[in-house]
């Protein structure tokens, strides 16, 4: 109610429709009261011609069934092993074969078996796909001589294959002109033909049935197994060669069409369930032609409108989605329709606006943003640089004084590192002090850890003056050395590897704890986050900042993997686009 409210083609759309259909409506009332009778009587009539072209095209799938099952008589040699009462081994190769080649003739076959009179030999062939593995058909008997009585009873049945209702075709093999019998071939026959046969021509609602023999046996229904009244088929058996009858089916009233033949021996009866509603509907598509052409025209108008609405309103949609994305702090916006009209125009120029904003955020306030956060982290912990640079002065001097150089090294490195680290004016630097840095770190760390650590340590000269972040190296070891080293065995390598051929390639590998594949898939979706993101735990400079800064810096040039086998190898590799690595070392 409230779109209706809202919305003014709602109103033109309602009010277009009752001042056109009810004045239709009203008008074919009568027309449709006083010929609703001749229509049923049409619709029956056209039904049993329908019926009556179904039951020849019956007749004649039935006669090619009969052909296939006396094909075996055209076949001499076939016909020499059937009179053969020895079982041998070139007999079942070839009976075998012919009753194979006879199941693949036809694909609504479900069955093919031969039954040999001499031996009670049993040929078959079936589908295992099609109808399982266990197929278990009972037993014919065999007239021991041409039976014209076993013919009428046991030639057509309908059967079951694995629960699938089938024709089952029993032709007795005699051999002429003794007349002793030779064997059955029984062909198992699927609805598949007769299912389109029957149904050709069939409105929707109706319901078709064939039933063999006197005894009206169900072959096939349309209707998936609901059951005729006993009334009903009282008059059906009581009726003549053709006709109709009201009656109740599946809970709907309507009237029931019958034609009844033979084939040969075989009587068949073909009956059409035609509901009342089927009826009215064929009157109702009779007596208003002129009404669906109106119809149709409204119909049309609504569906353009329709049609034009959407088309308008959608890029808006889309666009106010796209609003509400960036309002939230995604830049990730949907791609434009495509359309060169002024709606499109405009999401083309909002996307561009966008994607312009999103570059500068990732290049000035983004990148200050991480930064400022990166510099007040270190900044909590900076204690004075030039008190501490003096005081480890002094405390190296005093070293030497008294001849401990080791001691005195390892001041001085340490002093680089802090140098080193608490530089806030520096945000690049070329890879050589990146290295250097690096390896001060180590050698404190190798200082430490004794001989439960070692490192090598690989990078080629041209790369030594590549511009990088300051920075990167330092997390990415130290993660290595506190959570895998550290909190695994104690003891492990580690290896810092740089490659400079078609890409900068940084490589950091050790054989420590690694990590689990769930923390591996958080770094990966927090990295995937687009938002200004600083960690979950509150931590200092770690991997996820180091991602992102290399991110902000390079763009989509730059790229990661991380793999990890715990205590055998945890490897993080950064990959830089070789033409941006030189063209932001060039700035």
């Amino acid at each position: 109610m409230n779109w209706f409210k809202r919305s003014l083609l709602a109103k033109l759309l309602v009010g277009m429709l009752i001042s056109t259909v009810i004045p239709y409506t009203l008008s074919n009332i009568i027309a449709y009261k006083t010929t609703s009778d001749s229509v049923k009587k049409q619709v029956i009539e056209l039904n049993l011609d329908q019926m009556s072209l179904s039951m020849e095209n019956m007749k004649r799938y039935m006669q090619d069934l009969n052909r296939l099952s006396v094909s075996f008589y055209y076949d001499q040699t076939l016909m020499q092993y059937l009179r053969t009462k020895e079982a041998s081994a070139a007999r079942t190769l070839y009976i075998t074969t012919q009753v194979d080649n006879l199941y693949n003739t036809r694909s609504e076959f479900r069955a093919a078996r031969f039954m040999s009179a001499w031996n009670g030999q049993t040929f078959m062939k079936y589908n295992n796909n099609q109808v399982g593995t266990n197929v278990h058909m009972p037993p014919m008997p065999i007239p021991a001589r041409e039976d014209p009585e076993w013919s009428k009873s046991h030639r057509y049945e309908v059967a079951y294959v694995d629960k699938e209702i089938v024709l089952g075709l029993h032709q007795l093999l005699v051999d002429y002109p003794r007349r002793d019998s030779l064997g059955v071939l029984s062909l198992y026959v699927g609805m598949d033909e007769i299912n389109t046969m029957l149904r050709t021509g069939l409105s929707e609602g109706n319901d078709v049935f064939l039933y063999i023999q006197d005894s009206l046996n169900l072959l096939y229904d349309s209707a998936g197994g609901a059951a005729m009244e006993p009334d009903a088929a009282r008059k059906l058996v009581e009726g003549g060669a053709q006709g109709s009858f009201k009656g109740d089916f599946n809970g709907r009233s309507g009237v029931f069409v019958y034609r009844k033949d033979h084939y040969m021996e075989l009587p068949l009866t073909l009956v059409k369930f035609v509901p009342t509603a089927a009826m009215n509907e064929s009157a109702n598509r009779t007596l208003g032609r002129s009404l669906m052409i109106q119809i149709a025209a409204i119909a049309f108008v609504l569906v353009t409108a329709l049609l034009l609405s959407y088309f308008t309103i959608s890029p808006v949609k889309r666009l106010l989605r796209s609003i509400a994305r960036v309002e939230s702090g995604s830049f990730r916006i949907e791609r434009p329709s495509g359309r060169v009209d002024e709606l499109g125009i405009l999401e083309q120029r909002f996307q561009t606006m966008i994607h312009n904003l999103d570059d500068l955020m990732n290049r000035e306030y983004r990148n200050r943003l991480e930064l400022s956060h990166a510099q007040l982290k270190m900044l909590q912990a900076q204690i004075n640089p030039h008190f501490l640079y003096n005081t480890l002065q002094s405390i190296g001097t005093l070293a030497l004084r008294h001849g401990s150089e080791e001691v005195s090294d390892k001041i001085g490195e340490l002093g680089a590192i802090l140098r080193y680290s608490m530089d806030l004016r520096t945000e690049t630097v070329p890879l050589k002090l990146e290295i250097e840095h690096i390896e001060h770190y180590l050698s404190l760390q190798t200082g430490r850890f004794k001989n439960r650590l070692s490192y090598t340590l690989t990078c080629p000269n041209e790369a030594l003056s590549i511009e990088v972040p300051k920075m990167i190296l330092q997390p990415l070891v130290e993660n290595s050395i506190v959570h895998g080293m550290e909190k695994g065995r104690g003891t492990g390598t580690l290896h810092i590897g740089v490659e400079w051929n078609e890409a900068l390639v940084i490589r950091v590998i050790d054989n420590g704890k690694g990590m689990s594949q769930d923390v591996m898939d958080g770094i990966r979706e927090q990295y995937e986050e687009d938002r200004l993101h600083y960690g979950k735990d509150g931590g200092g400079i770690g991997l996820l900042n180091v991602l992102k800064r290399l991110r902000l810096y390079y763009g989509d040039r730059f790229a990661w993997t991380m793999e990890s086998v715990p205590y055998e190898a945890t490897e993080i590799v950064l990959t830089v686009d070789r033409v941006a690595a030189e063209k932001e070392g060039s700035h």
